[in-house]
């Protein structure tokens, strides 16, 4: 097989857009699409401050990549959450995200969970109620917490995250499953910073299927961590990842078309809510950050429940070597 642009050989194929490109040319493309999603969904403009959140997977540090090479004033965030039972996950992930960064000149932030907040990930969900039966719930809660925080406290006008086209597609089929309003509502390419306290979120990869993800990673020679998050055994995503994997086995595209599709009924008015249906908002009165419940937020009402813990930090910002910053205790 052979490239459509130039006529060397293809190093990738993609069914699902009927092209076949070389090593340069796909090298060439992702930054491309990636582009075009950026403009298309008026995610960023040039010269605005992003904070993009890498775990040390291929994703979110093709992203990075991405983002850095289309010249965007882009730095990395890693929350590091105390996973290190058994595979050493965490400090695994946090040494590819140190070791990106410190090869690209780029500069990362560190939040240390343990350190700041005085609990890992581990030990909250052993603690919590609600870990023992949906730990994932506890990190994503966790994670966007922090976030927030950090790209409000530290001036950046968009957290970006690698959410590639499987991991929308699948979390779009489990939401239409049940149809949660509230979450198709709020899915898509860009979550507004429309209140006070809240982060711009953007997702540039959104169209971009993992496939092509790990493809551009390892033609990039980006090295990243391939074990899986020991909590995300189980996980529903993953079961609705399998699904849309064999269905676009038979159809090339599926993925991309029920996405799309989603969005166009979304621009059209298919899922709008109006100004009565959007929850009323407070700042939490332990960390400041908006919150649906009056009186503290989900996060700080999680953390009560584990003390002993340290004390929500007002800041912690401190300049590491080699341009690096780290947030912790």
């Amino acid at each position: 097989m052979k490239c459509r642009k130039c006529g060397a050989p293809a190093a990738i194929n993609m069914r699902e857009h009927k092209l076949a490109l070389c090593r340069e040319h796909f090298l060439e493309w992702i930054p491309e699409q990636t582009e075009r999603a950026i403009h298309h969904y008026r995610m960023v403009e040039r010269g605005e401050k992003i904070l993009v959140a890498v775990s040390g997977g291929k994703d979110s540090l093709s992203l990075w990549d991405v983002l850095h090479r289309l010249g965007y004033a882009a730095d990395g965030l890693y929350i590091d959450l105390g996973i290190d039972e058994g595979i050493a996950y965490s400090s695994k992930s946090r040494a590819f995200c140190e070791q990106f960064a410190a090869r690209q000149g780029l500069t990362l932030r560190v939040v240390s969970v343990p350190e700041t907040y005085g609990r890992s990930i581990a030990e909250a969900t052993r603690l919590s109620t609600r870990g023992r039966k949906k730990p994932c719930s506890i990190c994503g809660l966790v994670k966007r917490h922090i976030m927030n925080r950090v790209g409000r406290e530290q001036g950046y006008a968009a957290l970006a995250t690698g959410h590639n086209l499987d991991d929308e597609a699948a979390v779009l089929l489990h939401n239409a499953m049940t149809w949660s309003g509230g979450y198709l509502v709020r899915q898509g390419p860009v979550l507004p910073a429309s209140r006070p306290g809240l982060g711009r979120k953007v997702k540039p990869l959104c169209r971009i299927y993992e496939r092509e993800t790990a493809a551009y990673a390892l033609m990039r020679g980006i090295d990243y961590i391939y074990e899986e998050c020991p909590f995300s055994v189980g996980s529903s995503t993953l079961y609705y990842k399998d699904v849309l994997n064999r269905l676009e086995e038979d159809r090339p595209g599926a993925k991309l078309q029920f996405y799309l599709s989603f969005l166009q009924a979304k621009d059209g008015g298919l899922f709008a809510l109006n100004a009565s249906g959007e929850a009323e908002l407070h700042d939490c009165v332990t960390c400041g950050q908006p919150t649906s419940a009056p009186g503290k937020c989900a996060f700080c009402r999680l953390w009560d429940s584990l003390a002993p813990a340290l004390p929500l930090p007002q800041d912690g910002l401190r300049e590491g070597d080699g341009g690096q910053g780290e947030m912790g205790s």
